[in-house]
């Protein structure tokens, strides 16, 4: 019962960095509009969604390292991490600062597809099972909110980031 404690709330923790990416993701391109009519600053808020994603593989990996403190030896990390597939799929979002993975937007969406799959199934079970535990939903539900304004706080970031870079760059250039 306690290791299924356990990877319960890892999964609901990996769940609150990558599940909300895809209405995140939704919300963007819908703003953007067709490819076609799209402005330039459109673009590049499009462009920018690996960024976020890619901050908040960043985000889960500094959390692991803080939970795995001050043991980061192969054994303490094997037995404190209950579902390495997801917590290595997880990490791999941080690929999507590459170059080549962060041209194709759709890429961070089809990785976070398996973290929001998830909530999904619980929702599912809660709709076709009368014994289903309503607390379950009830937590994913939190998490997903919780997910969700963390994914639109990283885009923030980036997207301010981006901006001010532009900025600074457009100046140093009318400068000289």
């Amino acid at each position: 019962m306690g290791n299924e404690m356990i990877s319960y709330l890892q999964r609901l923790e990996i769940m609150a960095f990558f599940s909300g990416y895809p209405l995140l993701y939704l919300v963007i391109l819908s703003y953007a509009g067709k490819e076609e009519l799209r402005t330039i600053t459109k673009k590049r808020l499009i462009s920018l969604l690996p960024f976020a994603y890619g901050l908040i593989g960043i985000l889960y990996l500094g959390l692991q390292l803080r939970n795995l403190y001050p043991d980061y030896s192969i054994r303490h990390i094997t037995s404190a991490i209950q579902n390495p597939f997801l917590a290595g799929w997880g990490l791999l979002s941080i690929f999507s600062f590459i170059p080549v993975l962060n041209k194709k937007p759709v890429i961070c969406l089809l990785h976070s597809l398996v973290f929001f799959y998830f909530l999904l199934k619980d929702l599912y079970i809660q709709i076709i099972s009368t014994s289903a535990e309503k607390s379950i939903l009830k937590n994913d539900i939190n998490v997903y909110s919780d997910s969700i304004l963390l994914n639109i706080a990283a885009f923030a970031i980036m997207a301010i980031l981006y901006f001010l870079f532009l900025s600074v760059r457009k100046k140093t250039k009318s400068i000289s």
